[in-house]
């Protein structure tokens, strides 16, 4: 399987299946099984959110490691029982047996994400102090916050930075004001404004892996203005030797590679006096033109 280039920026999408991608990332002979393969020869890493929900079985976690190449990354969420129900306390053995049913593919697992509901606030920190504190060492993390406290940019959110600082954790950032400028007129866009947070935009990196989750604005130009605050935050970033994770989301999702490839170039260009991103593009039978690609 041809490797994905090695970026100092990784770049991929919410999720590796999409069924309308199969005319443009897929190809239309792809079989169902081989999409993550096909995936993976595009972009190098991909949020895993499928934990979030479910502990998959460890057969499947084998097929996702057999899949990709070496350099591939995943960001696996940890399961809501343990973030949600638990909100991180008295949680060992079910983090003990998620981690062990996820070892075949832990070596391709970049950032292992704990996203907190918008109830862990300020006087939950002491728990995810207590959490960090008893993850392994080698296991990079990556931390979103939805409580309004932790955006108010007061002691309670220096404290969260602090904390995440001192435990080498990555802040995760969710911009979703380019989905949330678009109007609720189509059924994807109304779906989006009730599922996704609208939160202020943070651009803090904790850590070496700071994460940045776009959530694009169904209509192609409107996303350039918002795109062009991380046109000037990325390329510091990767100058003071940190790689970056850039996740591209749309309300349905349907033109998601060929938006992230489309910023990607625009980034691409910015950053070159400070670093060489290499191109990447879709397959050259992609069928799809709402989007101008490279």
């Amino acid at each position: 399987m041809p490797a994905a280039p090695v970026r100092p920026l990784r770049l991929g999408l919410a999720m590796w299946s999409h069924n309308h991608w199969q005319q443009s990332l897929y190809g239309s002979g792809c079989k169902t099984g081989e999409r993550l393969a096909r995936y993976a020869e595009v972009f190098d890493t991909v949020e895993g959110n499928t934990t979030f929900y479910a502990t998959p079985a460890m057969t499947t976690v084998r097929k996702w490691d057999a899949a990709t190449p070496d350099d591939f990354r995943f960001t696996f969420k940890l399961p809501s029982a343990i973030t949600h129900q638990h909100q991180l306390s008295h949680c060992d053995q079910l983090l003990a047996d998620f981690f062990s049913v996820m070892e075949p593919v832990a070596h391709k697992v970049g950032i292992w994400k704990i996203q907190l509901p918008a109830s862990f606030g300020p006087t939950a920190l002491p728990a995810l102090e207590k959490f960090l504190r008893r993850l392994p060492a080698r296991l990079t993390c990556g931390v979103e916050v939805r409580h309004p406290a932790f955006f108010a940019k007061g002691e309670e959110e220096k404290a969260l930075n602090r904390l995440l600082i001192a435990h080498k954790a990555n802040r995760i950032i969710m911009d979703s004001r380019p989905v949330f400028a678009a109007p609720p007129t189509s059924e994807a866009v109304i779906d989006a404004h009730q599922k996704k947070p609208q939160v202020p935009v943070h651009a803090i990196a904790t850590a070496s892996y700071p994460v940045i989750r776009f959530i694009g604005h169904p209509d192609e130009l409107s996303n350039d203005p918002f795109f062009a605050n991380w046109l000037a935050r990325l390329p510091l970033w990767l100058s003071e030797g940190k790689q970056p994770y850039l996740f591209i989301h749309t309300p349905d999702n349907n033109q998601a590679p060929e938006l992230a490839i489309r910023l990607y170039d625009q980034l691409r260009q910015q950053a070159a006096q400070q670093v060489t991103l290499p191109e990447i593009g879709l397959p050259p039978s992609a069928d799809s033109t709402q989007f101008q690609l490279l």
